[in-house]
């Protein structure tokens, strides 16, 4: 079983910046994939980025790439999202996820954080 509190969210500014923390727990979600997905109203969830928490190699969505990073904490067992360069099409709840087998779409995650809203302004 793998626990995923996140924090961060909040309002800004279009052009701003945000950080989301997702802080994991369990016996092995360092073995894990750990990602980010989004889900704006009337939309499905869309993949955001993701980390192998083993050997730190990442993947992000062409839509993100350049503006989003997605650095790992190995001391604090929290993963973080580093949202750079916001644009109002960025306004979604935002969700941390933690899976095996890793890859951009949702149903190959098995646990979920709680989910935080990020808002961008024009």
């Amino acid at each position: 079983q793998v626990q995923l509190v996140e924090s961060g969210g909040g309002l800004v500014q279009a052009g701003g910046s945000l950080r989301l923390s997702c802080a994991a727990s369990g016996r092995t979600f360092k073995t894990y994939i750990m990602a980010w997905f989004r889900q704006a109203p009337g939309k499905e969830r869309e993949f955001v980025a993701a980390i192998n928490w083993n050997d730190g190699t990442t993947d992000y969505a062409d839509s993100v790439k350049g503006r989003f990073f997605t650095p790992r904490d190995n001391a604090k067992n929290t993963v973080h999202l580093a949202m750079n360069s916001l644009k109002p099409e960025d306004t979604a709840i935002y969700y941390c996820a933690s899976g095996k087998l890793g890859g951009r779409r949702a149903n190959e995650y098995d646990y979920w954080g709680q989910g935080t809203q990020v808002t961008v302004s024009s």
